[in-house]
C-alpha cells in the first residue's frame, strides 16, 4: 500500500510539472510566437530547469504542438458539452454561439495562437493545425451541423442549408471582433468597452433567437433562458498584466492579419 501511494504521488507530481510547463509555454508562445519564444523563459516561469523541460518534451516544436493540443482540448471539453445533452437543437446552437463569443474575448491566448498558425499556413510553413482540426474543429463542426440538420428536420429551425445556419450562428461573432478597429474609427464608442461587449453578447443571442427559429416566440424564450443561465466570464489576462485587455489581444491579432496581407501581395 505504501509503495502504491508513493507511485501515485510521483505520477501526480509529474503531471503537475508537465501542466506547469504547458501553462508557461502557452503564455510564452502566445506573446512571442514559435520563433520568438525562448525555452529558458518557459522553464523559469514553470519553475523547472531546461533539462527537466526536455525530459517531458523532445524539443521546442514538440512543446509547441503539445501546448496547442492542450489548449484545444480544454476548449473542446467545454464546447462539445454544449452540443450534447437533451436540449433542443436550436438551444444547443444558441449556447454554442454564446460560448464562441465568450471564448473570443475572454481567452486571447488561444485566439493569438490560432492567428499565428493561420499565418504560418498562409506562408506555406509547417504548422500544427492538423491535430487541432482533428481534435477540435472537425468534431465541433460535425456536431454543429448535426444539430442544425436535426433542428431543420424537426421544424424548430428555418429550412435552409444546414451549413448556412452555422455561418449565421458564428458569423456575427467573427465579424464583430474583426471589424472592431475600423468601427472605432467610423462610429462613436469603443467596441471593446465592457459595456459594449456585454451589449453585443446579449444582442447576438437575441438576434439568433429571432433569425433562425421558425417560431420566433419560442426562439426568443430560449435566448432569454440561455443568457440567464450563462454569466459573462471574466477576461483572462496574459502574464498577469493588469493593463492587458481585449484591445491588446485584438492588436496582436491585427498585426498577424497585416503580416498575412504582406505575404499575400509579395
Amino acid at each position: 500500500m505504501v509503495e502504491f501511494n508513493s507511485t501515485r504521488t510521483n505520477a501526480d507530481r509529474s503531471d503537475q510539472t508537465r501542466a506547469r510547463i504547458l501553462d508557461a509555454a502557452t503564455t510564452e508562445f502566445s506573446a512571442n510566437g514559435l520563433a520568438g519564444a525562448r525555452t529558458e523563459r518557459i522553464a523559469e516561469t514553470a519553475g523547472v530547469n531546461k533539462a527537466l523541460l526536455y525530459y517531458y518534451f523532445r524539443n521546442k516544436n514538440d512543446l509547441y504542438r503539445s501546448t496547442l493540443e492542450a489548449v484545444a482540448e480544454r476548449i473542446s471539453l467545454s464546447g462539445m458539452s454544449l452540443l450534447n445533452g437533451d436540449r433542443s437543437a436550436g438551444e444547443r446552437l444558441l449556447r454554442a454561439a454564446l460560448n464562441h463569443f465568450d471564448r473570443i474575448y475572454s481567452q486571447p491566448v488561444f485566439q493569438t495562437l490560432m492567428q499565428q498558425e493561420m499565418i504560418r499556413l498562409r506562408k506555406g510553413e509547417a504548422n500544427a493545425l492538423s491535430p487541432l482540426v482533428d481534435k477540435l474543429f472537425r468534431p465541433m463542426g460535425e456536431r454543429m451541423l448535426a444539430a442544425a440538420e436535426e433542428g431543420i428536420g424537426s421544424g424548430e429551425l428555418i429550412p435552409v442549408a444546414s451549413s448556412h445556419l452555422i455561418y449565421a450562428t458564428l458569423g456575427p461573432n467573427v465579424f464583430y471582433f474583426l471589424s472592431a478597429p475600423m468601427m472605432r474609427l467610423i462610429a462613436d464608442g469603443d467596441p471593446f468597452d465592457p459595456s459594449a461587449l456585454e451589449f453585443r453578447r446579449k444582442a447576438v443571442v437575441e438576434y439568433l433567437g429571432l433569425a433562425i427559429f421558425t417560431d420566433r416566440v419560442h426562439g426568443a424564450r430560449l435566448a432569454e433562458r440561455v443568457l440567464a443561465e450563462t454569466p459573462m466570464p471574466e477576461f483572462t489576462r496574459l502574464r498577469g498584466d493588469a493593463d492587458c485587455n481585449v484591445e491588446s489581444s485584438n492588436r496582436a491579432n491585427q498585426a498577424d492579419v497585416n503580416k498575412a496581407s504582406e505575404v499575400r501581395h509579395k
